[in-house]
């Protein structure tokens, strides 16, 4: 089954909840930057981003970001694809907060976590909306080391 969070997108109260709850956990700790990975992580970053007032980062899929870019290949279920971010966006030690609307495999978020680490950042956690347990992405990046932080999980179809 398809999960999607647009609908979240539209309501004002739960639009805001959600994006509190994302950032709960991260209150208190350093934070430069919010990275979102392409594309709902772009809403969700860009709002906590605005919230925290520090910059916002987007990972896009290749070809997509316009100037000198860096990029990291990944394994999807079906193929191989490749993120990209501005090779300047970020400064080595900035603390970054990676964000997505959801976590399956982790194939993305890890590809997102390169990327921020070759440029020198340091990933204080990441954050989801929802978890997909049985897809093994939430264990892929524990054993990355990762803070990963998911508002909750739907199991099987």
């Amino acid at each position: 089954m398809f999960r999607d969070v647009t609908t979240l997108f539209g309501d004002p109260r739960g639009f805001r909840l959600a994006v509190d709850q994302l950032l709960h956990p991260y209150v208190g700790r350093r934070i430069d930057k919010v990275a979102g990975l392409e594309a709902r992580g772009f809403i969700l970053g860009g709002a906590i981003a605005h919230q925290l007032s520090i910059g916002f980062v987007p990972i896009r899929k290749q070809g997509k970001l316009p100037g000198n870019t860096i990029s990291q290949g990944y394994k999807l279920e079906y193929g191989e694809a490749v993120m990209e971010v501005h090779e300047d966006a970020i400064e080595a030690g900035e603390s970054v907060l990676l964000v997505d609307d959801l976590l399956a495999t982790g194939g993305t978020a890890e590809a997102g976590l390169k990327l921020i680490e070759k440029l020198g950042g340091n990933v204080v956690g990441t954050a989801f909306i929802i978890d997909l347990p049985e897809l093994g992405g939430r264990k892929r990046l524990e054993d990355l080391g990762m803070d990963v932080h998911a508002l909750c999980a739907f199991e099987g179809d």
